[in-house]
């Protein structure tokens, strides 16, 4: 029954919102069915560390430790985005940007795009799940051409060409598992269900299931914004409105990422070797190598972290690569890390940037002295996701580092100057931004920067204590991975 209200609240809201969205209500009702969700979320986490591993509709849907701590951080950050898109929308509307029927679309959309990817982590079905992760393309689309600018327009026209491809060559990878499952669980709709592709997986043949993975790892992998693989992220970061932006790096790469390492159990299972982990941890490394080095060129502040987003989804896709009980849980603690801390950049950026009227890194100066918390808020985000201590990036990125350097050593000194240079291009512009001359002006609606610090404190929260219930779900995350 969780499993449902998780599902029918954001699919009722996107309803509500298409019919209400441009009512003057519209960002409250968005934020009141986003908190809904998050409170359905919150009971459906309960009833799995209770009562284990869960199934509905005939096992068409399932949740274990693994997925629904995603769905938990899924409806959290969709909730605290619907917080900070309140003021910030309206200020896009009384500058002349927006039009009511484009609030309607974005507030109906966002509601269906968190659906979609609620039903992609909760579906048990590898159909459906390539079929949520199309409709999240789809609803993204919409939303990242919402100021119709000729930007606009070709970064979605990008995102939906270059995501279109990917999801194609996913589908051909899920035909190609089918084909696999088929002898040995029978035709119908049983073949792909992932419960019991893993219970068979041993049977599986070893070929299909490799060819099967490579073109997941493609597919989903461009999703995820894996080089070379990455093109539409920084222009769809950029070009979009920024709640979106928030949400496309703190929730959307997760779920992508989501769908691979569920692939990789089954073809682990199937291959018995490090294939898979192999391919993960190539496409990881040369991602955070190539985004480190092109943060450095970036002159758009929205661009800028939408290139750190690559970074980390690179580096969290190495530590999945890696595997084994430490690098899997530093994995799964970097991804939910990012989130909070990239969210929470995206909100400061998001405020600075209306202040200043432009993106652009040169032009966005003095924000502690017009702003002070939007400041503070941005250089500690920025802090944070560079992997200063205490901050739970810190803790994540140590245990990934020491684990290659034990078993991968040769990828170690990469990874190093990747850091090294994220880090000093990174810093490097923000402190420009947080303390040069002020350029800002007073915003018309006060922002709304109880996001960012949640956000930040939970980082910090989880670099300095992991709760011992948090560290026991991610190790039950582990043992269900292998």
């Amino acid at each position: 029954m969780e499993i449902l209200w998780v599902l029918a609240i954001p699919l009722l809201g996107g309803v509500l919102l298409a019919l209400f969205g441009c009512r003057r209500f519209a960002p409250e009702l968005n934020s009141l069915m986003s908190f809904a969700t998050l409170i359905a979320a919150t009971a459906l986490t309960i009833r799995v560390i209770n009562d284990g591993p869960i199934t509905a509709l005939n096992e068409q849907f399932f949740v274990d430790s693994f997925n629904v701590f995603l769905v938990a951080l899924t409806a959290f950050v969709g909730f605290t985005t619907s917080l900070f898109s309140r003021p910030y929308m309206r200020i896009e509307q009384d500058r002349g940007k927006l039009t009511v029927n484009m609030l309607r679309l974005y507030h109906s959309m966002y509601q269906l795009f968190s659906f979609t990817m609620l039903l992609a982590l909760l579906t048990n079905n590898l159909g459906i799940l390539w079929v949520a992760m199309e409709a999240a393309t789809l609803t993204t689309v919409l939303l990242v051409s919402l100021y119709r600018t000729p930007a606009s327009l070709e970064a979605a026209w990008k995102y939906f060409i270059l995501c279109g491809v990917g999801i194609a060559q996913a589908l051909f990878g899920t035909i190609l598992l089918y084909f696999a499952a088929e002898k040995v669980l029978g035709a119908g709709g049983n073949a792909l269900l992932w419960t019991h592709l893993n219970g068979v997986k041993g049977q599986l043949e070893p070929t299909v299931l490799s060819l099967a993975f490579v073109f997941l790892l493609v597919g989903y992998g461009t999703k995820v914004g894996l080089a070379p693989l990455h093109n539409w992220l920084p222009d769809a970061h950029a070009e979009g409105p920024t709640p979106i932006s928030a949400v496309l790096s703190g929730l959307l790469l997760n779920v992508a990422l989501y769908a691979v390492v569920r692939s990789k159990v089954l073809v682990d299972g199937a291959l018995g070797n490090h294939f898979a982990g192999n391919l993960m941890m190539g496409f990881g490394l040369l991602s955070v190598v190539m985004a480190a080095f092109f943060l450095s060129r970036q002159k758009d502040v929205k661009r800028l972290f939408a290139y750190s987003s690559i970074e980390h989804m690179g580096l969290t896709t190495f530590a999945f690569g890696m595997g084994g009980p430490v690098a899997t849980f530093a994995a799964m603690l970097h991804m939910t890390v990012h989130s909070l801390t990239k969210s929470a950049i995206f909100f400061a950026v998001g405020h600075a940037t209306q202040k200043s009227g432009t993106q652009f890194i040169a032009d966005i100066r003095g924000l502690i002295q017009t702003n002070p918390t939007i400041g503070w808020g941005l250089m500690i985000g920025s802090l944070a996701i560079l992997g200063m201590p205490p901050f739970g990036v810190f803790a994540s990125e140590f245990m990934i580092l020491t684990t290659a350097m034990h078993s991968y050593p040769w990828t170690t000194p990469f990874l190093l100057v990747a850091l090294g240079v994220a880090f000093a291009a990174i810093f490097g512009k923000v402190q420009t931004m947080v303390f040069g001359e002020t350029t800002g002006q007073r915003l018309p609606h006060p922002p709304a920067l109880l996001p960012v610090f949640a956000h930040l404190a939970l980082v910090l929260l989880l670099g300095v204590y992991i709760p011992p219930y948090l560290a026991n779900w991610y190790r039950q995350a582990v043992a269900l991975l292998g």
